[in-house]
């Protein structure tokens, strides 16, 4: 999900009448997110694992999948929604988000999981909140930092879930923000909307998307627990009244970006600000993401220049280099690449300036085309052939992706190929004029590495 920022007296976006909200007065920042507690943990490694929704471990899988035109009309929600945060922006003088320490080699992780079944790109992760800990199905987006999950007693709206709806009278650490703590006055940073207040003086975030999602609730603070061992204490995250738009049956969202309100920063402190995953395709088991320093310590990660972009600086740029197909380079300047490029977990095909592109479309399809017969296009896809990526394997032609510091993906070709049909498989690249994209059907299968704290991203082939 790309965050969207919107007016709350948008007809479309406005909460139902029980939620009253007033515009604050602006407050001052004092000592910032830093404030909240973490709790010390041990040397350790924790791991959470990361599904695909579409998986075979995904309790999505007995819903009716969509079809992947849909798909690609939400993926192109996404990409024109984050185009449009980022002209927005360009002439903004946004602050940097703060870099963190470097800590003592922790690691936290959970097992990540795929889904394409509830009608997003994105993936998901368990974890648990309150007290005692009631844990929830949470999709993980890179390209968004606030947290939020559905709350009782759903004053507005609650979309249909997996699991109950988390009750926050049941937890005896669950805590309401008020208008007047920093943590509100940084919500506009996290969401791109200002707080609200109610008559209570509780303050009110509004987290809103790209394709017309958004949810609407209580800032809030409670236990987070990411296993029986793994807990933090004051979480910020919000309590949702209102959730409605493209989230499926999760329970809700969680921030990744450079952001003090990401569940990253958050969690940061304990481990330092570094994060990896692995992103399992379709027909794969869990992948997982693992939050700490400690999740770059692998001798496999080549490791590529994180970008600062004054765009916005809580995404994760970086700088392709140059392409090749079947191990030749493409027949394109080397300032064709010279453009703003995000790596993006949510966003699921990856998108090539226009010039970049069309090579790699005639590249791969004089390739191709000398041995299977083309197809019509298909939605934004048109680089398309008669039969499977299971059926052509063995004819598909090596891509690779480069980055300045011996970074790459070296595509096999489920990662170059998306079945669209039964019997039609597309090249899961597209042209684009504005912002370049890294989209995560290329990235199903290899290890990508965010050290905040360095400024560099790191990949490493291997699979989940």
């Amino acid at each position: 999900m790309i965050p969207k920022a919107f007016n709350w007296a948008t007809p479309e976006m406005q909460p139902r009448e029980k939620m009253t909200i007033f515009t604050p007065t602006p407050i001052p920042l004092e000592n910032g997110i830093d404030q909240i507690e973490g709790g010390e943990l041990d040397h350790r490694d924790l791991h959470l694992d990361l599904y695909h929704v579409h998986g075979p471990d995904s309790p999505f899988t007995s819903q009716l999948p969509l079809s992947f035109s849909v798909i690609l009309s939400r993926d192109q929600a996404r990409v024109r929604a984050l185009n449009h945060r980022l002209s927005k922006s360009k002439h903004k003088k946004l602050r940097k988000s703060a870099s963190g320490a470097l800590l003592r080699p922790k690691l936290v992780s959970v097992p990540l999981n795929p889904g394409l079944s509830i009608g997003t790109g994105n993936y998901y992760v368990k974890i648990g909140l309150g007290s005692p800990a009631t844990y929830y199905l949470m999709v993980v987006d890179t390209g968004s930092s606030f947290s939020w999950l559905q709350c009782q007693p759903c004053l507005s709206f609650c979309h249909s879930q997996v699991g109950q709806i988390f009750d926050p009278s049941a937890s005896k650490t669950y805590k309401k923000l008020s208008c007047y703590a920093t943590e509100c006055s940084a919500l506009k940073s996290a969401t791109l909307n200002d707080p609200g207040c109610d008559s209570k003086k509780t303050c009110l975030y509004a987290a809103s998307y790209g394709d017309s999602s958004f949810s609407i609730g209580y800032l809030s603070q409670d236990l987070l627990t990411i296993s029986p061992r793994d807990t933090f204490p004051g979480f910020v995250y919000g309590c949702g009244q209102d959730n409605e738009g493209l989230f499926g049956r999760s329970a809700g969202l969680i921030g990744l970006a450079k952001n003090k309100l990401s569940l990253l920063s958050q969690v940061s402190k304990n481990y330092g600000y570094a994060f990896s995953y692995c992103l399992p395709s379709t027909g794969s088991f869990s992948g997982s993401l693992s939050i700490g320093k400690a999740s770059l310590f692998s001798p496999a990660l080549k490791f590529t220049p994180m970008m600062s972009d004054s765009l916005d600086p809580s995404l994760y740029f970086l700088r392709i280099a140059a392409i090749t197909v079947a191990g030749k380079l493409l027949s394109v300047s080397p300032t064709a690449y010279k453009v703003s490029t995000i790596i993006d977990s949510g966003t699921v095909i990856t998108r090539l300036p226009v010039p970049v592109y069309r090579a790699l479309s005639q590249a791969f399809g004089k390739i191709m085309s000398a041995k299977h017969q083309t197809a019509p296009a298909y939605s934004i896809l048109d680089t398309c052939y008669k039969g499977s990526v299971k059926t052509i394997t063995s004819d598909v032609p090596t891509v690779q992706i480069m980055f300045p510091g011996g970074a790459s993906l070296n595509l096999r070709p489920q990662n170059v190929l998306v079945d669209v049909d039964s019997d039609v498989t597309c090249l899961a690249f597209a042209g684009t004029s504005n912002v370049a994209i890294v989209g995560n059907h290329q990235q199903q299968g290899f290890k990508v590495a965010y050290d905040v704290t360095s400024s560099r991203i790191g990949i490493a082939p291997g699979g989940c």
